[in-house]
């Protein structure tokens, strides 16, 4: 029964979700409708008169037609006679009332003998042309009445719309829906969210061993973290493992541009929920309605606080039996109103980070569930080179490689699909029609050979694993450097090792060439917003141990103004206009002192336009440089 329940009410969710100025829409197409209709009937119309349009003569020159013996057969329909002359048209004329033809005919001098040879046809009042008389009249008093009728069915489902703008639009999955179904198994990785979220699952599936002990299981459970990681997915499968219907919409869909109908929206959404119970309610992005309370001006953001404190409401009514459990996902935490994370709401945080090198293998493995992969294919390779990535990310590089390999007409997927892949994901497809000039060309290579070199020549510098000059999204050339291990902590020592390489093309372009051109640009915000950083954020610097950038949102501050005065912000300017300097100095020193390495690395970029890690390391031995090992970084 539960099944039928949801599945109808869905229906009627997704049949029945009007938006602004649908019903004047509808009723704007209604009436286009009618009038086409109208012009084809009266088209229809005329055409058939037209199709009649006989000449009427006299009945004195109708007789003399006869007379001569031009008219062939004579057809009479009450007062109305039609001849059709010997030529096969056809003249029409009227005779009296009471009179027959032959008497009307004989009246007019024509003969006995000629009215004998001529085939006369008779017909009843009650003929044709009877209802060919009627057709004008009621055929218009039925199209209006047909018309009528249709605009007040269009009227009638406008109004129906507007009764229903106030209900929710939440999509249900059913628990028996096989191809809709989501358990743990599907989801990789998340190894610390899964056992936290295993007691919901618990709850929902024997609510009573908790109830009889006195335990009441939190009514919401917020899930956090960075785009991609899995949240929505996660809340489908604890629905998936407990076998209860899943509600689930989106924070923007109680949002209408009239004040009260978010609140009308959830207030429908919880009755729908608690009729089904036990059942899991997800809102997904719910920082789109659960951001913290201002004072708002002209009555901006009422909407939207009315959603806020009808949930706030919905949450606190529950009764400790209902199993009804509410999930939320956002990657704003810092946002959110207070109200919604105290104790007895959404006092169950659970935090998804980015997956580590053993759980994007494991992430892998699920995607290539459905993809034939070639026998060379190492996912752990692939893991290792994909640090930061996100399942979304992992999931899109999957779906690249099979889009290459099926563009070059193979049927598997090789790893070097997955290597190729790795970088579209990351810096977009590459600009084929992007062809640089010699000099261009030239440059490209120096600058990123800059680079490589000033992170290979520092210590706590990730190791390099790719130079390319072939063009990328927006990058014209760029080098990949990835570290060895997963790293959860940043040191000073690491962000001016890092400030420095990004200097490194500039600093090349600047010695090689005498000049330096745009393409440094990015290089050079990265680092000074790195930088920066350091000053204002994590107290790495001459300034001491201060956070100047509080956590939050505060996008508002530019507006209101900072957090420290104008003196402390020149001191901030200056130191970070120290740490660029000395980091400039730092590449300058690496870049003069091993410039046969540098010449060495672009010229065999120019010559290839792609160095892969192993070709890069030999190019650093024969130059006396020796290659980072996995043990000596930091």
């Amino acid at each position: 029964m539960a099944k039928n329940k949801f599945q109808n009410r869905g229906d009627n969710k997704k049949a029945g979700g009007p938006k602004s100025g649908m019903k004047f829409r509808g009723i704007t197409q209604q009436l286009v409708g009618a009038f086409i209709i109208f012009m084809v009937i009266t088209w229809a119309y005329s055409y058939i008169q037209t199709g009649k349009n006989t000449p009427t003569i006299p009945i004195s020159e109708f007789a003399s037609l006869v007379s001569q013996k031009q008219i062939s057969s004579i057809t009479v329909a009450g007062d109305t006679i039609t001849g059709i002359k010997e030529d096969k048209t056809s003249v029409q004329s009227k005779k009296e009332a009471n009179a027959s033809i032959f008497q009307t005919l004989s009246a007019y001098g024509v003969s006995t003998s000629t009215l004998s040879t001529t085939n006369i046809t008779v017909q009843g009042e009650k003929g044709l042309a009877f209802w060919g008389s009627l057709i004008p009249i009621i055929l218009p008093i039925l199209f209006l009445a047909f018309m009528i009728w249709w605009l007040a069915r269009g009227i009638k489902g406008a109004n129906m719309q507007a009764l229903s703008f106030g209900q929710s639009r939440a999509k249900i999955i059913d628990p028996n829906d096989a191809k809709e179904k989501v358990t743990f198994k599907d989801v990789a990785g998340a190894k610390e969210a899964k056992e936290e979220l295993m007691e919901i699952v618990e709850f929902l599936r024997a609510p009573k061993k908790f109830i009889d002990i006195g335990a009441q299981i939190p009514k919401g459970v917020l899930l956090m973290g960075a785009p991609g990681t899995g949240k929505t997915m996660l809340a489908r499968a604890v629905a998936g493992e407990a076998g209860v219907p899943f509600l689930h919409l989106s924070g923007s869909e109680f949002e209408e541009m009239f004040v009260g109908v978010g609140a009308s929206r959830v207030r429908d959404l919880f009755d729908m929920a608690k009729k089904s119970s036990p059942a899991i309610i997800f809102i997904d992005e719910i920082d789109a309605v659960g951001r913290t309370r201002s004072a708002s001006i002209g009555g901006q953001g009422e909407g939207r606080e009315q959603t806020l404190n009808q949930i706030l409401v919905e949450m606190d009514g529950f009764e400790p039996t209902q199993n009804l459990i509410v999930m939320a996902a956002t990657n704003r935490p810092d946002v959110l109103d207070q109200a919604l994370l105290r104790p007895g709401r959404f006092d169950r945080r659970v935090i998804l980070e980015l997956p580590d090198r053993s759980d994007r293998e494991a992430i892998l493995s699920v995607h290539i569930k459905t993809k034939p992969l070639a026998e060379d294919v190492n996912l752990k390779v692939i893991a290792e080179r994909t640090p930061g990535f996100s399942g979304a990310d992992l999931a899109s590089l999957m779906n690249e490689a099979a889009i290459l390999a099926a563009r070059e007409g193979r049927k598997t997927i090789a790893q070097y699909d997955l290597i190729r892949s790795i970088e579209k994901v990351m810096l977009g497809p590459e600009r084929k029609s992007h062809v640089l000039t010699p000099k261009e060309k030239k440059i490209t290579a120096y600058h990123e050979a800059g680079h490589a070199l000033v992170a290979s020549c520092l210590p706590d510098a990730d190791p390099v694993h790719k130079i390319s000059i072939i063009a990328r999204g927006h990058a014209g050339g760029y080098t990949l450097k990835l570290p060895f291990d997963e790293r959860r902590l940043m040191s000073k020592s690491a962000f001016l090792d890092d400030i420095a390489m990004s200097m490194g093309g500039y600093v090349a372009e600047k010695e090689i060439f005498g000049d330096i051109t745009t393409g440094p640009s990015n290089d050079l915000q990265v680092a000074t917003n790195m930088a920066r950083a350091m000053v204002t954020k994590y107290g790495m610097s001459e300034l001491g141990p201060i956070a100047l950038v509080p956590e939050g949102d505060n996008q508002m501050r530019g507006i209101y103004g900072k957090d420290y005065s104008e003196s402390f912000g020149e001191k901030i300017d200056s130191e970070v206009k120290r740490i660029m300097d000395e980091a400039w100095q730092r590449a300058r020193t690496i870049i003069l002192e091993k410039k046969n390495a540098l010449i060495a690395i672009a010229e065999e970029l120019m010559r290839v336009e792609n160095i892969e890690r192993a070709e890069f390391e030999n190019l650093l031995i024969a130059n006396g440089i020796t290659p980072k090992k996995r043990e000596e970084v930091v």
